[in-house]
Order: C-alpha cells, then structure tokens, then sequence
C-alpha cells in the first residue's frame, strides 16, 4: 500500500473572489501579513490572493531542520492539495528568503507557477549580511519569560535593534497567551541556521517562465555580479529597479511596488 505524505500544516489568509490567484512568500522573521496592503489592493482589482506563512514563521507548523529545498516543497505540497489553488498554475510573489523559496519552487515544480516575481534576492549564497545576524542575536538574548508588555520588549530591545522600524517589525511575531510571551516564529533553529538560511542549496535546471526581478535601488541584496546566475536560472529576467528603497522594497516603496508588480501581473492574463 503506497501511503500519501500529509498535506503540511500552512497557514494562509486570502483576499479576493475572483481572478487570477496570487501567492505570497514573506521573508526571514516575517508572516503572511506583512503583504496584506498590497494583498488587499489586487483582491479589489481582479486578482485572488493568498498569504502564507512560510514553515517555521507565523502560525504555520514548526520543523525540526532548516533546508530551502524542503521549504519549497512543503509549500509546493500545500499549494497542491489547497481548495483555493484548485490545480491552478499561480502567480508566485517572494521577497529575500521567500524569494528563495519561490525561485526553488519554481525549479522543482514548474508547472505550479504561472509568472514568477522575486523581490530583492538573488539565487546566491550571500556573506556579509550582518544586520540579519544581530536582529536574530537580540532577539534570542529576550527573555520573554519575564516579560510584563510588548512596550518593554521593544525597550530591551533597544540597544540590539536601534533601528524603531525593524524593531517593531520583529514585534509583530511576539504574541501573549495563557502561558506568558512567546515568538510565533521557530527562533532557536531559525537563528541556528543563519549561514543556510544566506546560502543556496545545489539544483539544476532552469524555468522559462517570466520573472521579475524587483531591486531595491539602495539594497546591495542584488548586484551586476549576480545577473549570471538569475540568468542561468531563469532566462526570461527582467529586472526593475525601485529608486529610494532598501531590501525592504514592498514596505518602503509601497505605491510603486504594488504597481510595478501588478503590470507584471497583468500581463500574463
């Protein structure tokens, strides 16, 4: 008897009735609703949308390893077996390391993908990154056990996260319930796999669908030296360039983001 892997255990939040669908990966320390803005925008416009919590982030289950490749799949898994998908081909959104997994996602399940957009990411292993680094040492240095308000977490946070925005940011994966404060995210593997989570696992082959490729105009995330290898992945690139923003595109630049992404969109229908 063959026995059929369980779906894995997602979370996702939809907007929208009807329409081409449109999923979104968030980044590392992210959830699904960090793209609600945008979601939103598209569900009004025609589009059908849905956020997801990547494993290990959000209210989406924990695992025991971190591996880009199995990320991809259990997202690919999920998409697969979702009533909202239906077996259609998606337009797949990713930014930083959700952009990792959609670029994987892609190359190992193409025919679940539709238009592909990436979000100030490249298919590199990356070095240097240090500010990822030192949000994921404060916040593993919090001891929410003795933690009376979020206003006080954002205080001992201080001195490790200076910057107001990315510090609240963070805050967002910590909730309250009976048993005290916890992180919604899986912090002790996410933290533990930092150099994998910067890196790019070996694959082959390539995707021929289109992609856009969104950088940030003062993000260093992307670089010329990284076109050979998006490329080399995905011939059909075209690469757009966000002025006055950082690797946090979507969130800086909202207004011109959420055009550029739904001209992209628009034109596969």
């Amino acid at each position: 008897m063959t026995l059929t892997p369980p779906v894995p255990d997602l979370y996702s939040i939809p907007f929208g009735r009807t329409g081409p669908l449109v999923v979104f990966c968030h980044g590392l320390f992210g959830q699904g609703r960090n793209w609600a803005q945008i979601a939103k925008h598209l569900g009004l416009n025609g589009f059908r949308t849905l956020l997801l919590d990547m494993p290990d982030h959000g209210r989406s289950a924990w695992t025991d390893d971190f591996s880009y490749l199995g990320m991809a799949d259990m997202v690919a898994a999920w998409l697969a077996a979702s009533p909202e998908v239906a077996g259609e081909a998606v337009r797949l959104v990713g930014h930083s390391m959700g952009g990792k997994v959609a670029m994987l996602l892609a190359l190992r399940h193409p025919g679940l993908v539709a238009r592909l957009c990436v979000v100030d990411i490249a298919p590199v292993a990356y070095h240097g990154h240090d500010n990822i680094t030192e949000i994921a040492r404060a916040a593993s240095a919090l001891n929410v056990h003795t933690l009376t308000s979020r206003h006080e977490a954002a205080i001992r946070l201080a001195d490790g996260i200076p910057d107001k925005v990315i510090r609240s940011w963070l805050l967002t994966n910590l909730v309250r319930d009976a048993s005290g404060w916890h992180w919604t995210m899986n912090l002790k593997l996410l933290a533990a796999n930092l150099d994998r989570i910067a890196g790019w696992p070996q694959v082959e082959g390539r995707w021929d669908g289109p992609v856009l490729w969104v950088k940030g105009g003062d993000s260093d995330f992307v670089t010329p030296a990284y076109a050979p290898a998006m490329q080399r992945y995905f011939p059909a690139t075209r690469r757009i360039v966000v002025k006055n923003s950082g690797h946090w595109v979507q969130a800086e630049q909202p207004q011109v983001f959420t055009a550029v992404l739904e001209r992209f969109l628009r034109a596969g229908r």
